[in-house]
């Protein structure tokens, strides 16, 4: 029931901005008629969505993980941390190894790990990769027609918790003692 309020909510957030809109415009006399056609506008409002959707389903699962694992105050908690300076980029760290998730554009958002601060490589992608590759993964978004966006990995349409349970996965089994 509640991933049902949950949709109902993020299917009605543009209605509400509208009526928003329209009262401030009301008020301020100042009025935007483009801002729905601008692509740009779209893309920043849908990267932060899904930049604070995963931060959210992440700390769902660090804090079920910290639990079962009994490790709120020892060096094996999963702690998360909010990157000063920006909008809504978080990192994950234990044990010296970090997961990092930034918003480099309003199109493009990038994860990878650093490890003893200067090491950067990826996740794994199959069981035949022996480490992660240089660099950082990138999931880009899509914009389709009538300004629908998806957010894309390699083509393919991201699902948010499919992300946040490889990534999660990937960063435990690295940071693991």
């Amino acid at each position: 029931m509640d991933q049902l309020n949950q949709q109902k909510e993020v299917s009605t957030k543009w209605i509400e901005s509208l009526a928003l809109e329209e009262i401030n415009m009301e008020e301020s006399g100042v009025v935007n008629f483009n801002d729905h056609l601008n692509p740009l506008h779209m893309l920043e409002e849908s990267s932060i969505d899904f930049m604070d959707e995963l931060r959210e389903k992440f700390e769902i699962f660090v804090s079920k993980f910290n639990e079962y694992r009994g490790s709120h105050q020892s060096g094996s908690a999963i702690k998360i941390f909010k990157i000063s300076n920006t909008i809504n980029d978080f990192m994950l760290f234990r044990n010296s190894l970090r997961l990092i998730i930034a918003r480099k554009a309003a199109d493009l958002i990038t994860i990878g790990f650093l490890a003893n601060g200067k090491e950067v490589f990826s996740a794994r992608l199959r069981s035949t990769d022996s480490s992660g590759s240089q660099g950082v993964h990138e999931v880009r978004a899509h914009l389709g027609p009538f300004n629908d966006i998806t957010w894309r990995f390699n083509g393919e349409v991201v699902e948010p918790e499919a992300l946040v349970r490889h990534y999660l996965s990937e960063f435990i089994r690295n940071s693991a003692r």
